[in-house]
Formats: structure tokens, sequence, C-alpha cells
């Protein structure tokens, strides 16, 4: 059955839609990255370290160590750069990974852009209490 809608308030209606998409990207070799590897992503190159990252997302260490280093052995290139020593220690974002980190970020705004009108739809078909695993 296909849902009917008068579409002449979508754009309004957009801004209160909940509905929403989370873009993850597989390529061909197995390399993922998607939200949360993002986020990690964005709170290493704004904390400075992995620790920091971890601690800001409310994860363990470990787990944000093991996610990184994922990424980094999934890619010709290291998305993050551990710094020891000197007066400062800590980590950073590759070239290559805010390059990944921003190309990540575009394709998931333009899933988002494109998803749009079928978000208002779909949030207008949905019961308001529904069941969050249904």
């Amino acid at each position: 059955m296909a849902v009917h809608q008068d579409l002449a308030d979508l754009g309004e209606m957009s801004a209160k839609v909940k509905a929403r998409i989370e873009v993850s990207i597989v390529i061909g070799s197995g390399a993922r990255i998607g939200p949360d590897k993002a986020e990690l992503l964005e709170s290493v190159r704004d904390t400075g370290s992995i620790s920091g990252a971890a601690r800001n997302m409310g994860m363990q260490y470990k787990r944000a160590w093991m996610l990184l280093d994922t990424m980094n052995r999934a890619f010709k290139q290291p998305v993050v750069k551990s710094i020891i020593g000197g007066a400062y220690a800590g980590a950073v974002l590759t070239p290559f990974g805010a390059d990944l980190l921003e190309r990540y970020r575009r394709i998931a705004g333009a899933a988002e852009k494109a998803a749009a009108r079928d978000l208002v739809i779909l949030e207008r078909a949905a019961l308001p209490d529904a069941n969050p695993k249904a």
C-alpha cells in the first residue's frame, strides 16, 4: 500500500522529522566506516588523543584503539598517527584520515538530503508510540 500525502508543507515538516538514515560505507576490501567510526575520528581530531576521544564518547580506551587500528590496517595509508615523546604526546588524524572523514560526512550529508522527502512521509506514516525495536 502506497503512502499518499499532500506534500505542500514538506519543507516545514522536515525540520521536525525524527526519522533519520545512518550511512555505513563498506568498501570492496571489507574496510568500513560508519557513524561511530566517523564520530571517533572527529573526537581524536578535537581532543588530540585516543584516550580523550574515548572518554568524550563514553567508550573504553581499548575499544577506541581497536577501531582506529582496524581503520589504519584497512587502508594503504594510516588514518590516525600516534605521537610519542617530546612536548606533545597524543594522536592526530593523518591527511588521509582527515580526507576520509570529510568524504564520509559529504556522502552521509548527500544521502540525508536525498532522503529528506521520503523521511518526512515515513515519519507521518509511523505511529507516534511505535516500539523502538519494531
